[in-house]
This record gives C-alpha cells, sequence and structure tokens, in this order.
C-alpha cells in the first residue's frame, strides 16, 4: 500500500543527489555515494528510474539493485527493464531457478566454447570397416541446467569489458572490517533513536514565548 512512499524517497535522493553535484560541486560529488537497493522488487516503482542510471554515474554516484530474479524488474519497469540492466557495469548471478533469469545468463553472459567432438564407428561384415571423425561443435558455457543445479557456495560474475567467470561466494566473516558488524558484536548495532530528539530544549539566555493552547 505505501510502496508509492518508499519510490518517492528513492527518486527525490537520486535527484536531490544529481542537482547538489551539478549546482555545487560542478558536476561530481566530491564523496562517491553507492546505493545499495536491497529488495527491489519490494520497494515500488521509482519514476524514471532508466534515466536516473544513466546519468547518475558521471555525478559520482553508483547503484547497486538486488533483484531475486529478473523477471520482477521487467514485471515493474517492462520495456525500461532493459535500459536499467544495460545501464549496470557488473552482474552477479548467486543462484536460482526461475527461467527468464536462468537463460539470461546461459546465453547473453556466458555464451559458448569450443568442444571437440570425436566419434569412431565400426563395421562388420565380410569386409570390417572402421571410420574415426573428429568434429569442432559449438555449446554453451553452462547450460540451463548446470545453472539451476550451481552449487549455493558458488556464483558467476560478468563485469562490463571482461569474460563472465565462476568464482566462490565471499566470506563475509573474513572481511577485515566483519568486527564492526552488529553480527559480529550486538553493540556495533545501529541505534536511530539516539539520532532523533523531538524535546525542544531552550538555552537559559534564549528568549521565548509561551502560549496556552488550551483544550
Amino acid at each position: 500500500t505505501y510502496n508509492f512512499l518508499v519510490a518517492l524517497a528513492f527518486s527525490q535522493m537520486f535527484n536531490q543527489l544529481c542537482e547538489r553535484a551539478d549546482n555545487k560541486y560542478g558536476g561530481r560529488l566530491p564523496v562517491h555515494v553507492r546505493v545499495l537497493w536491497d529488495e527491489a522488487a519490494n520497494t515500488g516503482q521509482v519514476p524514471q528510474l532508466e534515466k536516473l542510471v544513466a546519468v547518475i554515474r558521471s555525478r559520482e554516484i553508483s547503484l547497486c539493485q538486488f533483484w531475486q530474479q529478473m523477471s520482477q524488474c521487467k514485471a515493474l519497469y517492462k520495456d525500461h527493464s532493459e535500459t536499467i540492466f544495460g545501464n549496470m557495469d557488473s552482474m552477479i548471478f548467486l543462484g536460482g531457478r526461475e527461467q527468464s533469469t536462468i537463460k539470461e545468463s546461459s546465453e547473453a553472459w556466458l555464451g559458448k566454447a569450443t568442444i571437440n567432438m570425436y566419434t569412431e564407428g565400426r563395421t562388420r561384415g565380410q569386409s570390417e570397416s572402421y571410420n574415426q571423425n573428429l568434429q569442432s561443435l559449438g555449446r554453451e558455457l553452462m547450460t540451463m541446467d548446470e545453472l539451476t543445479t550451481m552449487p549455493g557456495d558458488r556464483s558467476i560474475l560478468q563485469l562490463r569489458g571482461l569474460r563472465a567467470f565462476y568464482a566462490p561466494k565471499y566470506d563475509l566473516k573474513q572481511h577485515p572490517n566483519y568486527k564492526y558488524t552488529a553480527e559480529a558484536n550486538p553493540r556495533n548495532a545501529f541505534d536511530v533513536s539516539k539520532l532523533i530528539n523531538r524535546r525542544m530544549r531552550p538555552r537559559p539566555d534564549e528568549v521565548f514565548t509561551v502560549l496556552d493552547a488550551g483544550e
């Protein structure tokens, strides 16, 4: 029901960042802003996202979207989904069974590999004969079946300008900054209430007026 509020917040954030980059910093923000957008399918449709993803990179803003499957983006943004995916410099597949995602990964990301097929035949009769044949064929680097049954600790990463590669998923617990997370130590948990204070505390030298609102 309230997805439009989240979508509005995202849209306003991108517009504000781009405006600040253009009007104050000459087109590029002094500090790079990386947006990690989890559950992108459940935050509503952001207006003109296909245009935003094309212009934010030059302003030192990057966007990382997380989708359960590619069909979610296509259902939400229709024909603009291709533009959104096309402006992503890297795509990572963590596993799944949704057919359009599997097909896109197999055909568009991975492509084909050349294999040699060797066949041998034998004919029996009055004069026995043998034949051998070596043929070069094209085969998907990973078939849809292989992608569907990919182990849970593996991923496929495709970077712009490079061939996709098959790699193990990174163990976040091995990261040197893992010790600063709330999972490693509950005392690191972010407490938003510490940043919000709705009580107005006037200073001793401040002049103010007391109004009686009544009932």
